[in-house]
C-alpha cells in the first residue's frame, strides 16, 4: 500500500538552521532513506522550498495570492512516498524519520495513483 507521509515543521526554525546543523540532520534522514531504498520501499521524497516561494489558487475564486493558503505555525515543508504493508508499518516509517530529524510532525495518508487512461488507480 501507499502512504504519503506529509513534513511539516516550523519553516523559520528549519531556516534558522546553520548549513552544519542542516547537514547534520540531513545525514540521519540519510540513513533512514538508504535502509528504505534497499528494501525498495521508498519512492519519491521531495524537500520543498521556502513558503515565501509559494503562489496558491483559490479555486473557486479564481484567486492568484502569493504565498501559501492559511498562516499556521508548521507549514508543509516536504514528503515521502513508501510502498508499506500498512498504516503501522507506515507508522514505523515516520517514527524513524522523526528520530532523525527533531520537531514537527509527520501526517501519514494512503494514496493511489493516478494515471487517466492506464486503467491504474
Amino acid at each position: 500500500m501507499l502512504y504519503a507521509i506529509l513534513c511539516y515543521n516550523s519553516e523559520d526554525v528549519v531556516t534558522s538552521w546553520t548549513k552544519e546543523e542542516d547537514d547534520a540532520v540531513m545525514a540521519k534522514l540519510d540513513v533512514v532513506h538508504q535502509k528504505l531504498l534497499k528494501e525498495r520501499r521508498l519512492g519519491p521524497s521531495l524537500r520543498l522550498l521556502p513558503t515565501t516561494a509559494a503562489t496558491t489558487l483559490v479555486k473557486n475564486q479564481d484567486l492568484v495570492i502569493d504565498g501559501p493558503y492559511a498562516e499556521t505555525k508548521e507549514q508543509l515543508l516536504g514528503f515521502y512516498v513508501v510502498d508499506v504493508e500498512g498504516l503501522e508499518a507506515g507508522l514505523e516509517v515516520a517514527r524513524d524519520l522523526a528520530r532523525a530529524n527533531p520537531g514537527g510532525a509527520y501526517e501519514l495518508r494512503p494514496i493511489s495513483l493516478f494515471l487517466p487512461g492506464s486503467g491504474v488507480t
